[in-house]
């Protein structure tokens, strides 16, 4: 007996410094029920939410695999950002009859940047990011880099371009997690969020009396409430590829799910979930008094998806600034925590200087 008495101190000592060090962490695993995760069928999937980026859910999200069409997610994003939607995009010959998806886009055929890019989100027309990638890039090649250029910078450490529409490649691959990152990423800006949420788009066809008309192949737009993107994408050896987004009470959610048999009902159960157990909750309201500085307020609203019990886990610090002449009024930003780890922040100014900076929003 006296043997064992090393053995239950030594253990009891270990439990008590991890009620110690991390009192709020453990106090919360104890004390709340951990959401049923789904199962899906598809050999990776994640979800996240779109606002702050957190993922949500993840299986086999850091695993290497090819991703079909969601490469447009890449090649829309950059287009919108290095391009003129307005620029006429002649289709050159490796454009023009490209091998799968298809606008069917005739040799020499002009179209504006912008409605190339509802035929490829919609349609997912390769012969529209063939043009697209040479139009931008000056080439496809040139394009690719980009392309990667923009992976490394979103620091999309398991994806690799090798071309803009998708087809399959040794080289050509990313992984779930990365596609969430990006796809949170893309769906900040307004215009790709426009064209991937549009059901139905016509364009001008000038080889024939009648438009385009070209209907969103995303059936979750028609399947699930509050649906509004992203994308799809199959080849031989991707299998079926998802991206999906939706809004509920003004919180943005995105599931990817790669190869996966039956992606249209693990995209509404995940997205159910992430709803359910991970709404976003309030944590600094725009005005918000600094307790302890008179006139200093917080200059942003900050909001982030937690599930049940992770409110108690919340810190916020006051990190003070030196004033610069440039914006002499900002003192100081509120850092927020989740058990510790940082997870945003949102500046703080004193009183008179809200109008310049009533659009600042909290940061991740």
């Amino acid at each position: 007996m006296n043997k064992l008495k090393p053995l239950v101190l030594l253990w009891f000592t270990a439990m008590l410094s991890v009620l110690i060090l991390q009192p709020s962490e453990a106090f919360a695993e104890r004390n709340q029920e951990t959401p049923s995760v789904p199962g899906t069928h598809a050999r990776a999937a994640s979800l996240i939410d779109v606002t702050s980026g957190r993922l949500l859910y993840s299986v086999r999200g850091d695993e290497v695999l090819p991703i079909a069409s969601l490469t447009k997610i890449m090649t829309a994003i950059v287009a919108i950002e290095q391009g003129r939607l307005d620029d006429k995009v002649k289709v050159g010959k490796n454009a023009f009859a490209k091998e799968g998806s298809s606008l069917y886009l005739k040799l020499g055929e002009e179209m504006t940047l912008k409605n190339l890019l509802y035929g490829l989100m919609l349609r997912s027309g390769n012969d529209a990011a063939t043009a697209i990638a040479e139009h931008v890039g000056g080439s496809e090649e040139g394009f690719v880099f980009l392309m990667n250029a923009k992976a490394r910078a979103l620091g999309l450490v398991h994806s690799h371009f090798s071309n803009p529409h998708g087809l399959d490649a040794k080289t050509h691959h990313s992984s779930a997690n990365d596609l969430a990152k990006l796809t949170a990423y893309a769906l900040h800006n307004p215009v790709f969020r426009e064209i991937v949420r549009t059901p139905v788009k016509s364009a001008p066809n000038p080889n024939d009396p009648w438009d385009y008309k070209w209907a969103n192949k995303n059936k979750m737009l028609r399947l699930y409430e509050g649906a509004d993107g992203v994308k799809t994408g199959y080849t031989k050896i991707a299998r079926r590829c998802l991206v999906s987004s939706a809004t509920r009470n003004s919180q943005q959610l995105a599931v990817v799910t790669l190869n996966d048999g039956d992606d249209w009902n693990d995209h509404a159960k995940l997205l159910d979930y992430g709803f359910k157990n991970y709404p976003l909750k309030s944590i600094v309201q725009k005005g918000e008094l600094v307790e302890g500085h008179q006139g200093w307020h917080a200059g942003a609203s900050f909001k982030y998806p937690l599930r049940d019990g992770e409110e108690q886990m919340i810190t916020k610090k006051l990190k003070l600034i030196a004033p610069k002449p440039a914006d002499f009024k900002l003192r100081a930003r509120i850092v927020i925590y989740l058990a510790d780890k940082p997870i945003g922040s949102v500046p703080v100014y004193s009183s008179g200087d809200d109008q310049k900076h009533s659009q600042v929003e909290g940061e991740r």
